[in-house]
């Protein structure tokens, strides 16, 4: 365990935290009109982890096997999570909207694993790094806006439509990502498809032995 995989996992405490004030501040003692700042004040906090656990292991060179797993699955717990509570009042945004963030991530960390797995590493893509900010940016906005409702700025409707369309931005790009991600790995994922050639003479080799060695225990006639 590096520094960076501590901020990481504080990352991952962070984010049950932030649902469960949300959805019962009330017996928390949190007012509506608090609520939108203590938010504020842990989207902060998990956005500064995020930062300082990428920036350490590079910093003290303590880029693990450990933190490459924890940090991306940190970053789709925290944020999806962020989104997911927003599906509840008084923010409620559509859920399909969330499930663009859910395909996203499971078909890209899947394609990881399964290409780990046969020995080699997708690149990382410019517009994965862009889709995380614009993502951190919509929980930002979203939550000044419900700073605007609890000020009574802003009615519901308004904070609800505007929230959706934050959302909706973020998902788009996010989708777009997911796509740009696939086609500049499309090399690689092909061999997901394929079965090697080495593979394919392993089997006929030990396929031809087998078959000699059962003509070989065969007698050539019978008395």
């Amino acid at each position: 365990m590096s520094i960076a995989n501590y901020f990481t996992l504080l990352r991952l405490f962070i984010s049950p935290i932030f649902l469960l004030i949300y959805l019962e501040h009330d017996s928390l003692g949190i007012s509506s009109y608090a609520l939108p700042y203590v938010l504020l004040l842990l989207l902060v906090l998990s956005e500064f982890t995020d930062a300082c656990d990428g920036f350490l292991a590079r910093r003290y060179n303590q880029v693990t096997d450990l933190g490459k797993i924890l940090d991306p699955m940190a970053d789709s717990i925290a944020r999806i999570t962020m989104f997911l509570t927003f599906t509840q009042e008084p923010v409620k945004l559509p859920i399909y909207l969330i499930f663009v963030l859910l395909y996203r991530d499971f078909v890209v960390s899947t394609l990881r694993t399964v290409c780990a797995l046969r020995g080699f590493a997708l690149a990382a893509r410019m517009s994965g790094k862009i889709k995380a900010i614009i993502q951190a940016l919509a929980a930002f906005l979203v939550i000044f806006l419900m700073i605007l409702h609890a000020q009574g700025e802003i009615s519901t409707d308004t904070l609800q439509t505007a929230s959706a369309w934050i959302v909706a931005v973020a998902a788009v790009y996010t989708l777009f990502s997911g796509i740009d991600y696939i086609l500049a790995n499309r090399k690689y994922i092909a061999k997901l498809l394929v079965i090697p050639k080495a593979k394919i003479w392993a089997d006929k080799s030990r396929a031809y032995f087998k078959t000699l060695s059962q003509r070989r225990k065969t007698p050539l006639y019978h008395k």
